[in-house]
């Protein structure tokens, strides 16, 4: 299943937008930083998609990051593959739309690479 044409079908329709294919193909470069079809994961929004978000009230948790932590390519492609609902990454912290990955993430003090080290330990250990 590709969540992220679900999530924009659903975000269309909270702005009384028509979801056919044209209009969903239309939107999905702009909300989505990676339009790839992943059956997991993918899910980091743009600025314009975090926008819509807050027009069409979905709630959202802010975890700030620890002033110590580098955004790298590793954390980047960590949070791609294991935050499983809408984010939104600032210079300063994440936000989700999940209030269960929220609070995973702050148990972590949001610190997202030893979050995304921990969930690819805890996969290696399953498979």
């Amino acid at each position: 299943m590709n969540w992220k044409e679900t999530y924009t079908k659903v975000f269309l329709k909270q702005l009384q937008k028509s979801t056919d294919t044209a209009t969903v193909k239309q939107y999905m470069p702009l909300w989505w930083r990676n339009t790839r079809n992943k059956s997991a994961g993918g899910l980091r929004l743009t600025e314009t998609g975090y926008e819509i978000l807050m027009n069409i009230g979905i709630e959202t948790y802010d975890i700030p990051f620890p002033s110590d932590m580098p955004i790298t390519t590793q954390v980047i492609i960590f949070l791609d593959q294991f935050i499983s609902c809408p984010y939104f990454i600032t210079n300063k912290g994440i936000i989700v739309t999940d209030q269960k990955k929220a609070v995973e993430l702050t148990l972590f003090s949001g610190d997202v690479r030893k979050y995304g080290l921990t969930k690819a330990m805890k996969r290696s250990e399953k498979g």
